[in-house]
């Protein structure tokens, strides 16, 4: 088992140590630099324990993810996760989340999440829109916020300047996935990168933050990257407590 890092806040009242949450990283194929900095986020807790830890495919097959509260696929490639996972990997996050796990996708791990691959995990049923043209650029856009989106990441504002790194255009499906759950979008896109051969007027209003329920368990998933836009970096831990809830109440 890897070592486990306890990330510790000053202020903290002692109750707040009785039952951190436990959060895993996926480390393995697939994986990008933008891992470090997600790390460093949960820095960002406000009050919140964390008990945070490394965890790879051989350990999920071995059963660890029983002691997870919210497992976190970060960005990267979300076919080299999946596919590192192998189908079995899939199968047992999936049981994870379906008992009562949470599961957090960022980018790659939004790819991930969806039901729109043959190595995705299908816990949102969601497809990603234009698919030929995934590496359409890189940089900030806006986004704006539902009113639970603004509730839930206590926003001033209903927009949001975040980075974008080529995560997924994420829309509905012309017919539900009857073994797929829905999800409530959170926020879409109000501006687009087009590069690379990508058309325009295609990335406006498709979804850049999801959530869904999957069995006991919780999904919530970021097209864009939080952890990489100065300001908007206690999303990723605000959301980890949100995905942490139903297990640790």
């Amino acid at each position: 088992m890897r070592i486990l890092i306890t990330l510790f806040l000053i202020g903290w009242s002692v109750d707040c140590f009785a039952n951190p949450i436990r959060v895993a990283v996926f480390e393995g194929a697939g994986v990008g630099k933008s891992q470090t900095q997600l790390v460093k986020s949960l820095s960002h807790t406000n009050g919140t324990a964390v008990a945070l830890r490394r965890i790879t495919t051989e350990e999920i097959l071995d059963g660890e993810l029983s002691s997870v509260d919210v497992l976190i696929h970060p960005g990267g490639s979300g076919s080299k996760q999946g596919n590192d996972l192998g189908e079995e990997g899939r199968k047992k996050i999936r049981e994870y989340v379906e008992q009562g796990g949470g599961f957090l996708g960022v980018c790659a791990g939004a790819y991930l999440a969806t039901n729109d691959y043959t190595w995705s995990l299908n816990l949102i049923d969601a497809k990603v829109l234009d698919r030929k043209h995934w590496a359409r650029g890189t940089g900030m856009v806006q986004v704006t916020l539902s009113p639970s989106g603004q509730k839930l990441f206590r926003a001033k504002d209903s927009t949001l300047d975040i980075y974008y790194g080529q995560g997924p255009l994420l829309v509905r499906r012309e017919w539900d996935d009857p073994k797929t759950p829905n999800y409530e979008s959170l926020a879409i896109y109000a501006s687009e990168i087009a590069k690379n051969g990508a058309p325009s007027g295609i990335m406006k209003g498709t979804s850049a933050a999801v959530r869904g329920e999957y069995g006991k368990g919780k999904v919530f998933c970021f097209s864009a990257h939080p952890e990489l836009t100065d300001g908007l970096h206690h999303l990723i831990p605000t959301v980890v407590k949100w995905l942490a809830e139903a297990k640790t109440k």
